[in-house]
């Protein structure tokens, strides 16, 4: 009996190991089917770069022409996808210390510098965080049997941060010039070498700009029925006349504006958008009116890797509308420094710095702000800056104290109060303390102080809403219910006793 068992078992155990070897020589003969027809490399690496891409610097390509073999247009742009492929899994190695894709957009050799140099960072943890933002290359080679591909590259704008233990030692922007030898390999062109021949130091020459039109009474604007979705299907440029006649109507002359960066397609801006906020554009225009532009809210990832998706979006916008005459200044962001704790003051600070240096460097007509959440967020970056702007939500009596120290801090700097306001809103989640009578007292005594002190202003905002999205301030009712009576317009287009004092009297 126990005879029968073993044969039994030893029969299951060979059975078992056939079913297994099966089974791999399956999944083996598979792949390298699948290999075989051309299908995509990239599908099957751990980074899954695909056809979606992952890293997108600016790159202009230097048309010298080159040495050897004439190359068309699909192979230089297979050398450039490749070649920027190889600086984003580099960048990945060296923020993570692992060498995952390496092997596939580096050859043998070029590998073991950069193994090398991850194995002596992980030894003293130390990662580095780095992107760059711009490329010039020129194929200087290019081989006869087309394997081969030998470019220089020229002043790249490299940013990188060097970490040790999870603390910030060191901190650079760049001009670095490399050469590198690219090698077909399986369809793909991995990097040979990546040498860099020189660099020097990022010294960008800001031009101030100055803010000409000072006497700004404004307001920050969504139509009533399309709060924080005014470019979607709803879209009416009607509305937005009559909205704008109100404004004129009541003394105002300004509005800011935003561009929420995931509505507007993100790198790839919307075509569809950009023609919604030409006509906003040209209608405020028409009418008398300066807008300000705020290229990103509702926007919290500033990982280094991603900022090359950020600028192209603010690119695209800016080289857009740089000449618009309805433009009176662009706004970088709103209220970055909310991001402080939960992103790191020292991620949020470098992605705002190099973003004022792009829009700076596309367009030189317009000045450029960052809509701070409070006065003492005020001074930073103040010094590159065109005029500073803040927000006031706090106590009115601190107001004119706390703006005063802000200007004799900054007495050269134009200061803009860039949204203030008071909710109506009289219910139990504010212990029914607001009233629309008590809001138009706010807005009296703020006016009073604007006036006295000359304090160009836009106010939050034109209208009450009936819905909040969640995205603005949560779930929570006693964030809610306050945020949709902010406005000097009731949700039935009755205005408030505030409207009395939504401009200076």
């Amino acid at each position: 009996m126990v005879g029968i068992d073993k044969n039994i078992m030893r029969s299951s155990l060979i059975i078992f190991y056939i079913i297994i070897i099966s089974m791999l020589l399956f999944l083996i003969s598979s792949l390298y089917s699948y290999l075989n027809t051309g299908a995509d490399r990239s599908k099957i690496l751990h980074t899954e770069l695909k056809d979606i891409r992952n890293y997108i610097p600016k790159i202009t390509w230097v048309k010298d022409g080159n040495e050897g073999r004439i190359m068309d247009t699909q192979t230089l742009t297979e050398i450039e996808k490749d070649y920027l492929d190889g600086w984003y899994v580099k960048h990945i190695a060296y923020k993570s210390n692992l060498t995952t894709g390496i092997n596939d957009y580096y050859t043998k050799n070029a590998r073991k510098n950069i193994q090398n140099i991850i194995k002596y960072n992980d030894s003293l943890n130390i990662t580095i965080d780095a992107t760059t933002l711009k490329h010039n290359p020129d194929i200087v080679f290019f081989s006869e049997d087309g394997q081969l591909a030998v470019l220089e590259d020229k002043n790249v704008l490299e940013y990188k941060r060097i970490i040790k233990n999870k603390y910030n030692i060191y901190e650079t922007t760049e001009f670095s010039n490399y050469k590198a030898i690219l090698l077909l390999e399986d369809g793909f062109w991995r990097i040979r070498h990546l040498v860099k021949e020189g660099s020097s130091s990022f010294q960008e020459d800001l031009k101030k700009t100055n803010l000409e039109y000072t006497n700004i009474k404004g307001i920050n604007y969504y139509p009533q029925a399309t709060p924080w979705s005014m470019f979607g299907d709803n879209f009416e440029l009607k509305i937005i006349e009559e909205d704008f006649n109100i404004m004129k109507r009541a003394n105002l002359n300004t509005i800011r504006i935003f561009v929420p960066y995931d509505d507007f397609g993100k790198e790839n801006v919307d075509e569809n958008k950009l023609k919604k906020l030409n006509l906003l554009l040209n209608l405020a225009h028409k009418k008398g009116i300066k807008v300000i532009v705020t290229l990103f809210d509702f926007y919290g990832n500033y990982d280094v890797l991603d900022w090359t998706f950020t600028f192209k979006h603010a690119e695209k916008i800016v080289s857009k509308f740089k000449n618009h005459n309805a433009i009176l200044a662009w706004d970088l962001k709103n209220e970055p420094n909310l991001d402080f704790k939960s992103r790191g003051k020292e991620n949020v600070i470098p992605w705002l710095e190099h973003l004022l240096y792009l829009v700076k460097s596309i367009d030189t007509k317009h000045p450029v702000t960052i809509g701070w959440s409070n006065t003492e967020s005020a001074h930073l970056l103040s010094d590159k800056l065109d005029f500073i702007s803040f927000h006031y939500y706090d106590n009115l009596e601190m107001f004119e104290k706390k703006y005063k120290k802000l200007k004799s801090n900054l007495p050269n700097k134009p200061i803009v109060l860039g949204e203030f306001g008071m909710s109506s809103y009289s219910g139990i989640w504010n212990f029914f303390e607001g009233s629309e009578k008590k809001q138009a007292e706010y807005f009296k005594n703020m006016q009073h102080i604007l006036t006295t002190n000359n304090i160009p202003f836009l106010s939050w905002t034109l209208y009450d809403f009936s819905k909040i999205p969640k995205g603005v301030v949560g779930k929570r009712p006693w964030r809610v219910n306050p945020q949709k009576k902010f406005g000097f317009i009731k949700n039935n287009g009755e205005k408030k006793p505030s409207f009395k004092y939504i401009s200076k009297q």
